[in-house]
């Protein structure tokens, strides 16, 4: 998720804007701390134009 937001040149403050959530639950996705719900994912696929899948997956165990 960081990368995609810096390629856009986004900083966290503005992409929470854009997907209605705190600064702070971008960083929490960010640093892997909590897995956004399909809703706040679909918004995140708006934002970035690319699909869900292309913004997160499974780490293989």
């Amino acid at each position: 998720m960081r990368a995609e937001r810096l390629a856009h040149n986004l900083s966290q403050t503005e992409l929470a804007e854009k997907v209605k959530v705190s600064r702070q639950t971008i960083h929490f996705i960010e640093t892997a701390k909590y897995i956004p719900s399909t809703e706040l994912a679909l918004r995140f696929s708006k934002v970035f134009d690319k699909s869900v899948n292309e913004l997160f997956w499974l780490e293989e165990y």
